[in-house]
């Protein structure tokens, strides 16, 4: 459970941050920059939601709450022995793995690379497939010199992959995707 009575705690004022193991860090380090990526791309989400209706509504919601738990699991990058921290499990990979074939099986094949753009709320999906895109990258970054769970780089990557199914499928029900065509403006 977190409990906030103050927002403002000046422990930051330096330059660094507390991780979830009580490490201290630059508020410029790889670590810090992916979880700020991550909320950057929830916060897309959020701005998404503004857009959907129904089931792809309530999809994005629990999309929102699977970003904090990344969040959380990129905060504490160790296990101390006999302390459980929270970590994206394979179920959570499966969920979206599952809603990607769901909402891709509606789709037709895709003849030529998509423009982002559309619909309204494709084009708030394709940003937001962007940002996670962002978001991936720098988690893959942190990989190459700190420990990261591996479900979170396999999650991040199937959210952009939801995002742009999602995307289409949104196109789909209203003006249809934008294809780029190679060389139209030569």
């Amino acid at each position: 459970m977190v409990l906030l009575t103050r927002i403002y705690t000046k422990g930051g004022d330096k330059g660094k941050t507390s991780l979830g193991n009580a490490k201290r860090v630059s508020k410029a380090s790889p670590r810090i920059a992916a979880i700020g990526d991550i909320d950057e791309a929830n916060s897309c989400i959020g701005i998404v939601r503004l857009h959907a209706k129904g089931d792809i509504d309530h999809l994005l919601s629990h999309i929102q709450n699977d970003l904090f738990d990344v969040g959380a699991d990129l905060c504490a990058p160790d296990d101390k022995p006999g302390e459980a921290r929270l970590r994206i499990q394979p179920t959570q990979v499966t969920y979206l793995e599952e809603k990607i074939d769901h909402y891709n099986q509606a789709l037709p094949p895709l003849t030529s690379f998509v423009l982002p753009g559309g619909s309204t709320l494709a084009a708030y999906l394709h940003q937001a497939r962007t940002v996670v895109r962002r978001a991936e990258r720098m988690v893959c970054l942190l990989q190459e010199s700190e420990t990261v769970n591996p479900y979170v780089i396999q999650y991040v990557n199937r959210l952009s992959d939801l995002l742009f199914v999602l995307a289409r499928f949104a196109n789909a029900q209203e003006k249809g995707d934008v294809l780029w065509v190679p060389g139209a403006h030569r």
